[in-house]
């Protein structure tokens, strides 16, 4: 089982910058990816950033040049820096893990962090 607790959701004011945490625990297979999703009020969860193991990242066109993912501690945290936010970034974070299992991908989700940005 594999458990994902983030950290550092608030409130801030437009243009300013948060750092979002999310620590893994568990059983963890070396070859998996982790990242940040999304979700707004009356929106679909969407993808905002995440980073295979191997160090390959893939960002959501309105997040590049503005957010940086990052992976410390062997890879069991994910960090997501956010700078120059706007109001449209207001959303609950979520971290996500996934992983093969077998021949199948097995994905796991945190509870999610919300993050508030007032203009």
């Amino acid at each position: 089982q594999v458990r994902l607790v983030e950290s550092g959701g608030g409130l801030v004011q437009a243009g300013g910058s948060l750092r979002l945490s999310c620590a893994a625990s568990g059983s963890i297979p070396s070859i998996n990816t982790m990242g940040w999703y999304r979700q707004a009020p009356g929106k679909e969860r969407e993808l905002v950033a995440n980073m295979a193991n191997g160090g390959t990242t893939t960002y959501a066109d309105s997040v590049k040049g503005r957010f940086t993912i990052t992976r410390e501690n062997a890879e069991n945290t994910v960090l997501l820096q956010m700078d120059s936010l706007k109001p449209e970034d207001t959303a609950v974070y979520y971290c996500k893990l996934q992983h093969w299992s077998g021949t199948y991908v097995r994905g796991y989700w945190g509870q999610g962090t919300q993050v508030t940005v007032s203009s």
